[in-house]
């Protein structure tokens, strides 16, 4: 079977960094570019600490282009306080192979898409800027996207504020385009990721690998846990981003649900919040389905298989 054609918008922290390096690794991907966006730290880091990351992959041909820095409307919220000064800080990355694209993201985007013989999966594992522009502005490309797989939202609370997760609250209106678009779509929620917890023995299985992607990985996963401790109080960090992935790789590892999906634009307490009707409340009709619950131990063996090879 020919591999699926990915294009993979993101805003590296530290989980964005193991989702890219699950993509380089599996067969089963064909990673067409990287975009780039704000989130975890400003966009200009996310460009660099994406070159990097493909530095340590020695992997020099996947090209990368800059996007949003900033959302729709208001003001960029950035995640430092758990990613770092660097975006990625912990590990001591090599310096990139390559340079940016001239192309800014939408445009390369778009062209990409235009370009490719069948339809592109479009992953978002940022705030979904770059893809709600694209669509917004070029609505011609929809029939080129297979789906959007976006890591973002819950079904329960958030993590920016008690009701939004940090990618939704950045720019909610982007997501709101991108839900409303027609799209195929699917939602992996905080609801999911807060089952992918690196715990020290996956850590350990990282450093296990003994070559610089394991080593780097497990550095990645320090940091991470020590201020997903500080901030969350959380006993192991959530490795939120690799999960779009592994759920194009191997589907089964998620459990999903249909549902109807909103985002809430206005609210004082609640912008930013996933409007989740799991029973069918709203009598709305669904527009996404849902990313309910992880194999964890499957989807540990699919990702440290992929940076294992990835490494070797």
């Amino acid at each position: 079977m020919n591999p699926m054609p990915v294009l993979l918008d993101c805003d590296p922290g530290h989980d964005d960094a193991i989702a890219i390096l699950l993509a380089l690794g599996s067969p089963h991907i064909d990673l067409l570019g990287i975009t780039t966006t704000f989130g975890n730290c400003p966009v200009e880091k996310s460009t660099y600490n994406t070159q990097r990351i493909l530095a340590l992959a020695e992997r020099s041909d996947v090209p990368v282009a800059t996007g949003a820095a900033g959302p729709l409307a208001g003001e960029a919220h950035i995640g430092d306080y758990i990613h770092g000064a660097t975006g990625i800080d912990g590990p001591d990355l090599p310096e990139p192979l390559a340079p940016q694209l001239s192309l800014e993201a939408v445009e390369f985007l778009r062209t990409s898409l235009l370009a490719a013989p069948a339809p592109v999966t479009v992953v978002a594992i940022g705030p979904i800027t770059n893809i709600a522009r694209l669509l917004r502005d070029h609505p011609g490309v929809g029939p080129k996207i297979a789906e959007v797989v976006f890591m973002g939202g819950s079904t329960e609370r958030g993590n920016a504020t008690p009701a939004a997760e940090f990618n939704t609250y950045a720019d909610p209106e982007a997501l709101d385009i991108v839900l409303t678009s027609g799209l195929p779509i699917r939602m992996v929620g905080l609801n999911l990721s807060h089952q992918a917890l690196a715990t020290p023995e996956i850590v350990e299985r990282m450093r296990a690998m003994d070559h610089p992607v394991g080593r780097a990985c497990a550095d990645l996963m320090g940091f991470f846990g020590g201020t997903y401790s500080d901030v969350f109080d959380f006993a192991a960090p959530p490795v939120h981003d690799p999960c779009t992935i592994a759920a194009l790789i191997d589907p089964g590892l998620i459990v999903w649900h249909k549902a109807f999906v909103a985002v809430e634009t206005e609210g004082r307490w609640t912008r930013g919040a996933t409007v989740v009707d799991l029973h069918d409340r709203l009598d709305e009709p669904p527009n996404a389905q849902v990313a309910i619950t992880l194999d964890v131990e499957g989807y540990w063996d699919l990702v440290l298989d992929a940076l294992d090879r990835v490494g070797s």
